[in-house]
């Protein structure tokens, strides 16, 4: 059994998702794994990980609309507001989301769907730089 790591450096614009299926599958291609597991982990509290579409731009802007009447920005609710009125929905929109992702690979490749993508989802309104560790162990 072999094993790789490193991070990922992603920059965001804000709110959203930046797709980080490219960088990931070129690392994993680079550590010469022919079949295992992948596991990725967000080192942070206001952001997620996500695995979704990639084709149809529509699901993400969906998805934000979504997110944004479950839970909105400045809430009352809220009593934690440090960095501002998007801090605390942050959040929670990344206690709703993933932290680690688990995706095997078969022959070289993560076994991913027709359609589906990896996503570094943001959650704060302003452009961050957040570090997504991978880990690939396998055969």
């Amino acid at each position: 059994m072999h094993q790789h790591h490193t991070t990922l450096q992603v920059t965001t614009r804000g709110r959203g998702l930046v797709e980080i299926t490219r960088p990931v599958a070129d690392w994993l291609r680079g550590t010469g794994l022919r079949d295992g597991l992948l596991t990725l982990f967000i080192r942070h509290t206001s952001a997620s990980l996500l695995i979704q579409e990639n084709a149809d731009p529509d699901v993400q802007a969906d998805l934000e609309r979504f997110l944004a009447r479950l839970v909105p920005d400045g809430d009352a609710l809220f009593v934690h507001r440090s960095e501002g009125p998007d801090d605390m929905p942050a959040h929670v929109r990344s206690a709703l989301g993933q932290v680690h992702l688990a995706i095997p690979v078969l022959q070289c490749r993560m076994a991913l769907g027709t359609w589906q993508g990896v996503y570094v989802h943001e959650h704060r309104t302003h452009g961050q730089t957040r570090q997504v560790l991978l880990h690939a162990m396998g055969e």
